[in-house]
């Protein structure tokens, strides 16, 4: 499969101001928000690709919310994002994994309409063995006056903006403002992002799926009949399926988004909830996903109609193709009947 799916010279400005041009009326914040979050994905594109040479490697002694050490890079990433959102003065109020708390925007700087919520650097376990890893992000409009935890707990089928940037070979900024998914790459030569791929379509269904097979034996019973019914020989339906897993979420759900078939990361013994977190991570990738025709639930709700409790929530996530993803929650449905 081809990925340059355009042929057209595009670059990501002008895409975010045409489509700033089709709604009347417009303000220009949102289309603003999304240049300073670009620029803010250029500066830890390129310290991710000097990382070695900038002493940016290893881990820090701190441990963020979820218990987990914090490596050098994830910090730099975080508070690149919030230096240059938090002065953008279209920003109310911000969540990232990295924080405990929500994060406002000092009472000297103007504050926007606006709620980001972020991973600034997904598949940090990657990063010190130069493996492909990203950022996540989510884009609301407050609902309160001055913007607070309200602001960040919304369902994700309000979100008004989602997407990633990818940091492997090349640097990948993948969009959507609800009108279809488009994808761009980083040209350092000409310091644009250039349109790639525009309009994403997920195939309806696919012979791959993603998933850390290491805990088979921690999951249901529906998940492990899943999977072995994935590697069953079948040539009417494409079994077996291939397995592809690189480890950073966003990766893989990257390869999903092009080439179909099916994300799974489940709850099991360990994690009775799942994993992955609901409001900066798999809220901002369901609504992608759905954008180019996709499914993404938690094996038995839509992803977007789930209602946060906090914002650091974890949620069982599976997305993909619409009909693997579906042929998942058969299986899932009856692992109790």
């Amino acid at each position: 499969m081809a990925i340059i799916k355009t042929d057209q010279l595009v670059t990501l400005d002008n895409h975010i101001n045409n489509e700033e041009f089709k709604h009347p009326g417009a303000s220009g914040e949102f289309t603003g928000l999304l240049h300073n979050l670009t620029f803010a994905i250029k500066i830890i594109s390129r310290d991710v690709r000097r990382a070695g040479l900038n002493d940016v490697l290893g881990m820090t002694e701190d441990t963020n919310v979820h218990g987990e050490q914090v490596k050098r890079l994830d910090e730099h990433a975080n508070e690149t994002i919030i230096r240059i959102m938090q002065n953008s003065g279209r920003i109310a109020v911000m969540a990232s994994e990295e924080n405990e708390e929500i994060i406002t925007v000092p009472e000297n700087r103007k504050r926007g309409k606006y709620v980001l919520v972020f991973d600034p650097l997904d598949g940090s376990s990657n990063i010190d063995v130069n493996v492909t890893i990203g950022t996540i992000f989510g884009i609301y409009k407050k609902i309160t006056d001055t913007g607070g935890v309200e602001d960040v707990l919304q369902s994700g089928y309000e979100q008004v903006g989602a997407g990633y940037a990818l940091y492997g070979s090349s640097t990948i900024f993948t969009y959507s403002t609800g009108k279809g998914v488009n994808m761009f790459a980083y040209d350092p030569t000409v310091g644009e992002f250039l349109l790639i791929n525009e309009n994403v379509q997920i195939p309806q269904k696919s012979t791959y799926y993603s998933v850390n097979e290491g805990n088979y034996n921690k999951w249901s019973s529906g998940m492990q009949s899943f999977v072995d019914y994935l590697k069953i020989i079948d040539k009417d339906s494409g079994r077996p399926y291939t397995q592809r897993y690189i480890g950073t979420g966003i990766a893989d759900i990257h390869r999903t988004l092009l080439y179909g078939g099916i994300f799974l990361y489940p709850s099991d013994m360990n994690h009775k909830n799942g994993k992955l977190r609901l409001v900066y991570e798999a809220n901002p990738l369901a609504f992608l996903i759905e954008q180019a025709g996709g499914r993404a639930t938690d094996g038995k709700n839509r992803i977007l109609e789930l209602k946060p409790k906090n914002f650091h929530e974890r949620t069982p996530l599976f997305l993909g193709s619409i009909n693997d993803v579906l042929k998942l929650e058969e299986f899932l449905a009856n692992e109790n009947k």
